[in-house]
C-alpha cells in the first residue's frame, strides 16, 4: 500500500501479509487514518478535507497478488488482467476523485465491486452490529 499526502501522512508505503492482517495500536496512534486510506482504494466515499493541508491532490493506492478466477471479471469490464492489480485513488484538494485499475480510469463502482473480491475490512464496533442478526 502507498499512501501520498493523505490527512497527516505525507508519504508511506505500508507491506501486508497474505491472508488476515491487523491494524492494532493505542488512541490517537492513526489506525483511522490508515483505514481510511485503505478504504478509498476499496471504493469508499472520498472527502477532500483528507488532502494534506498546502498539497493539491492525494494519491492512494494497494496492490494485491491476483487470483485467474477473477479473469473474467477484468474481461467483462475491459481491464488488464495481471498477476498484480493495483487500485489507484486520486483526490483533489478540490473535491475531484478518479479511481484506477491498473493504470486504466474505472468508475466508482467498478473498483468496489472489484475490491469487494479482494478485501474485507472489520472495523472496531462491527462485532456490535453482529449480536442483533
Amino acid at each position: 500500500m502507498y499512501i501520498q499526502n493523505y490527512a497527516l501522512i505525507d508519504e508511506l508505503e505500508l507491506k501486508f501479509g497474505s491472508g488476515m492482517n491487523a491494524i492494532v495500536g493505542e488512541t490517537g496512534a492513526g489506525k483511522s487514518i490508515l483505514m481510511g486510506a485503505l478504504g478509498l482504494t476499496l471504493g469508499d466515499r472520498a472527502d477532500s478535507l483528507v488532502v494534506t493541508a498546502g498539497a493539491s491532490k492525494c494519491v492512494v493506492e494497494a496492490k494485491f497478488e491476483m487470483s485467474n478466477s477473477l479473469k473474467g471479471f477484468f474481461d467483462k469490464n475491459e481491464l488488464d488482467f495481471d498477476s498484480t492489480c493495483i487500485l489507484r485513488r486520486e483526490l483533489t484538494a478540490l473535491g475531484k476523485s478518479r479511481a484506477f485499475v491498473n493504470d486504466s480510469p474505472v468508475s466508482l463502482q467498478t473498483m468496489r465491486e472489484l475490491a469487494t473480491q479482494l478485501a474485507d475490512l472489520h472495523t472496531q464496533h462491527e462485532t456490535l452490529e453482529l449480536k442483533g442478526k
